[in-house]
């Protein structure tokens, strides 16, 4: 095409630009089919945390039952006039529906400063009930390892996966030293530079498996996902010899933030969509055996085909609340516009 009559789009999308000719565009533009869990969301939604909006951007919202029937929500803050990749932290919030309201008790984790790995920014949060356990997911930095070669972003390469344990929602939490996914050695690898947004899942034969998306930033510069299985919840996890598993380039697009689940005999995933048909929507895969992943499906559409926001909004980080074995709400953070981000909730209405 000559590059007179190329049309380019900038789109900023996790922090990083991209930019489309007319070619990826008209590729971009096929239908997606609808999967199962899309066409069971709610027509409209509800925000959440919205107090916390005036003081916070709120990010990455990660819900769990408790016992009592209480729904306690993680999520990411951190200042307006502040960086999540230098400023975020998990917060608590306790609600008794999950649409809200809700009751911000507080900072759970936060960066613990100089001569940890997990220094500096706490975010992204995943949380999950296991072993008669809660079980909190994140990734943490140090920024005093940032790069020296890249302008945009630098503290994004000494981003790791942390685990938190606690026997009740409300804590104490109990850190992991190290983290529980580090990069490997190779600096050269698909996930060398930095591991990012983890996924869990207690597999069916006993084995504990966490997803994560590395930026394979020296070679491809794509962003792919991962997993690493343990015997055990605290470790050690070892990377899969034929990672990653999910990457699909010969659509042109990206994908990131996982959140695998298993549900009527099957592995299921929804990820965030970076440019495979759009940027602010979601999609859905399934496989057999949590490896050997299916075709792209729609996960959820934008933020604002449920929500009051601007059709441009961000709409990501897709967490499931499960009851009883049953996805019942989707858990999304969004954009309002320019500088707000809440949490936003969807009933998951499954007529099976």
């Amino acid at each position: 095409m000559n590059k007179a009559l190329k049309l380019l789009v900038f789109i900023l999308a996790g922090g990083q630009g991209y930019v489309l000719t007319l070619q990826d565009m008209y590729a971009q533009s096929e239908p997606v089919r609808e999967s199962w869990i899309c066409k069971s969301l709610a027509d409209s939604g509800k925000f959440i945390l919205e107090s916390q909006a005036e003081e916070y951007r709120v990010w990455g919202c990660a819900p769990v039952y408790d016992d009592d029937g209480k729904v306690h929500v993680y999520f990411s803050r951190w200042p307006h006039d502040g960086h999540w990749l230098k400023n975020s932290e998990i917060a608590h919030a306790i609600a008794d529906h999950p649409e809200g309201p809700y009751h911000v008790t507080g900072t759970v984790l936060k960066g613990r400063g100089v001569g940890y790995w997990d220094a500096h920014s706490i975010h992204n949060p995943s949380v999950y009930r296991v072993d008669d356990k809660y079980v909190l997911l994140y990734i943490g930095n140090d920024t005093a390892r940032q790069d020296t070669w890249r302008h945009r972003a630098p503290a994004a390469n000494s981003q790791r996966i942390g685990m938190a344990i606690a026997d009740t929602p409300y804590g104490p939490w109990r850190r992991s030293a190290n983290p529980v996914i580090d990069v490997s050695p190779d600096t050269m690898a698909w996930d060398g530079y930095c591991v990012v947004n983890p996924a869990f899942l207690k597999h069916p034969d006993g084995e504990y498996w966490i997803y994560y998306r590395a930026w394979d930033r020296r070679n491809d510069g794509r962003r792919k996902t991962g997993v690493a299985i343990s015997e055990k919840l605290r470790g050690p996890y070892i990377k899969y010899n034929k990672n990653p598993v999910i990457d699909f380039p010969e659509r042109g697009g990206q994908t990131e933030d996982p959140y695998v689940f298993y549900y009527k005999g099957k592995f299921h995933c929804l990820i965030r969509d970076m440019g495979n048909y759009d940027w602010l929507s979601g999609l859905y895969l399934q496989s057999a055996d949590g490896l050997g992943w299916s075709k792209y499906q729609r996960g959820h559409h934008r933020g604002s085909h449920y929500f009051p926001v601007p059709e441009d909004s961000r709409y990501e980080r897709v967490q499931v609340l499960f009851k009883e074995g049953k996805p019942t709400y989707l858990f999304n953070s969004i954009e309002h516009g320019k500088d707000k981000s809440t949490g936003a909730v969807l009933k998951i209405q499954l007529t099976e």
